[in-house]
């Protein structure tokens, strides 16, 4: 990818801290629940969300909508109701019926710490708050959109669809052919995208169409197609660069770099970019998607989606 200059990429982690300052503080504030909400679950709920952690979904939607003209404050929360369903995931994602992972972002996992039904029940409360928080937060045009879009990018066609074909591959569940026989299928390019745009990509698609919609509010004449065509190529790529990175830290990182158990994925037999291609051809196509995304960004956005190009470079350096 072609580099931009430092200014712009310092520009963009100076912005970066203040903005998850400020997702961390409106989190913080919507979990304050009304009504008699057992102390035990708000402090199970209050553990896994506010837990050190990139916020980097709500940060997407944050940029996609100040690039489509948003102020930071019409978009905080759809921010919050993505990173509420994103911890919700990685609650479920760490149970022992799962991944079985007993660290998450540098600390013991919800269920570690709270017991698996507390942490089953906590996943399922971070899940349904974020629905009312969109629906409280909103006007009905923009409450009913943004609440489709979180619930098409985090469902069955989506994300919890992509962790069922994660877990099939993981467990080499055997498929049956057209003749009747059993077999083992062979991994393909084609069925590990599959499992990472809907898996992780398909979140990461809901947060910048989210941040488009808070951008055009109640007016949904106001939307200008071409930016959210931009936005969705965007964010496919951006998915599958993500997923490229992380499959490679889980190879070459630590621990102590990334807040949870690293050299797990090929022990478990999951089907991961360097499982697949090697470490030196992963790196080769997240180049290539980092390129697409970056070059989609400005074409479709023009300067308003600098921020966007700049924060391709910063996940592309990421150690954690």
């Amino acid at each position: 990818m072609t580099q931009l200059c430092e200014p712009a990429v310092d520009d963009l982690r100076e912005r970066l801290r203040d903005h998850r300052a400020r997702v961390d503080a409106a989190l913080r504030d919507a979990l304050v629940l009304a009504g008699d909400v057992p102390a035990q679950l708000v402090e199970a709920m209050r553990y896994s969300l506010l837990a050190p952690g990139k916020r980097l979904r709500p940060l997407l939607v944050i940029l996609a909508a100040e690039a489509c003209g948003a102020t930071l404050e019409q978009a905080l929360p759809a921010g919050c109701a993505v990173e509420m369903v994103h911890t919700y995931s990685l609650i479920h994602d760490d149970l022992p019926a799962m991944d079985n992972d007993d660290l998450r972002r540098g600390l013991p996992t919800c269920h570690k710490q709270f017991g698996e039904a507390l942490a089953i029940l906590t996943g399922d409360a971070l899940l349904t708050l974020a629905f009312q928080v969109l629906s409280e937060s909103y006007p009905p045009a923009t409450a009913a959109v943004a609440c489709l879009e979180l619930a098409r990018g985090g469902g069955a066609a989506g994300m919890v669809g992509g962790q069922v074909e994660d877990l099939a591959w993981e467990r080499r569940l055997v498929r049956r052919d057209p003749n009747g026989t059993d077999e083992a299928p062979e991994p393909k390019l084609a069925d590990l995208e599959n499992i990472h745009a809907r898996k992780t990509g398909a979140l990461f698609r809901a947060c910048l169409r989210l941040g488009y919609w808070a951008a055009c509010g109640e007016d949904r004449g106001r939307g200008d197609d071409s930016r959210l065509r931009c936005l969705d190529e965007y964010g496919r790529c951006f998915g599958q660069l993500f997923q490229i990175t992380d499959d490679l830290l889980d190879v070459e990182g630590t621990a102590e770099q990334t807040g949870k158990r690293v050299q797990k994925d090929a022990a478990r037999g999951k089907l991961t970019y360097p499982g697949l291609l090697g470490a030196a051809e992963s790196r080769r196509r997240g180049a290539a998607l980092a390129e697409a995304a970056a070059r989609s960004a400005a074409a479709g956005l023009g300067p308003a989606g600098e921020r966007l190009v700049a924060l391709i470079q910063l996940i592309q350096d990421r150690d954690r």
